[in-house]
Order: structure tokens, then C-alpha cells, then sequence
């Protein structure tokens, strides 16, 4: 299973910018699906989460912001982020679990990731 990441680059505050994750390589059952990101010097943080029922959980900090979706069909996974701040600044990585839904929240999801993508940069300046 490889995931490949496209979109990101660079937006402005206030802006909006879109991430995509295309699933190939062998079929997978996913129980949720992920995006996460890593700022320079600060630990890799989940920022939104989708489970396999639908619901989304995003972290505090983009909530009300950043939309995680998904197209079923083509096995495309995405992140719409709206009114960026200077502090999204990051590489973003999309992310997969196929284990116990119990690790599909905010907290707990680092660890539980089965497969990651190579991760792209998103840079956001005044």
C-alpha cells in the first residue's frame, strides 16, 4: 500500500490550500483515515481524523477550519484548510490505520498509523 501525497505549497493567511492522498497498491480496510503534520522542532500531531462510520474529529486548533473528506471511489483522501494561519506552517502527512477503531482519536492516533504518506510541506505567510 503506498500513499501519495499531492497538493500544499505555499497560501496566505486567510487563505485556503488543499492536500489529496491517493491510496494504491493492495486493497486495504481502513478503520480510519488521517491527516497529521509536523512543524520544525515540535512533535508530528494529528489534525484531523475520519473513521470508517463518518465522523470527523479535527484538534482544537484547526477545528472550524480544516475539512478531512474522502472519495470513497478512487480511494482519494483529502484535507480542505480554510483560513490558514502562520501557524500551519508544516509538512502535512495523510495516514491510514487498519487496526482497532478505539485509536482513531486525537489523542491517540500517532501511534496506531499503519501506513503514512511521504508528507508535504505547507508554508503560510502573512
Amino acid at each position: 500500500v503506498q500513499l501519495v501525497q499531492s497538493g500544499g505549497g505555499s497560501g496566505q493567511v486567510g487563505g485556503s490550500l488543499t492536500l489529496s492522498c491517493a491510496g494504491t497498491g493492495n486493497r486495504y480496510s481502513s478503520t480510519c483515515v488521517a491527516w497529521f503534520r509536523q512543524a520544525t522542532g515540535k512533535e508530528r500531531e494529528a489534525v484531523a481524523i475520519l473513521g470508517a462510520d463518518g465522523s470527523a474529529r479535527y484538534a482544537d486548533s484547526v477545528k472550524g477550519r480544516f475539512v478531512i473528506s474522502k472519495d470513497n471511489a478512487d480511494k482519494t483522501l483529502y484535507l480542505q484548510m480554510n483560513s490558514l494561519k502562520p501557524e500551519d506552517t508544516a509538512m502535512y502527512y495523510c495516514a491510514v490505520a487498519t487496526g482497532s477503531a478505539f485509536y482513531c482519536h486525537i489523542g491517540r492516533a500517532l501511534g496506531a498509523m499503519n501506513y503514512w504518506g511521504k508528507g508535504t510541506l505547507v508554508t503560510v505567510s502573512p
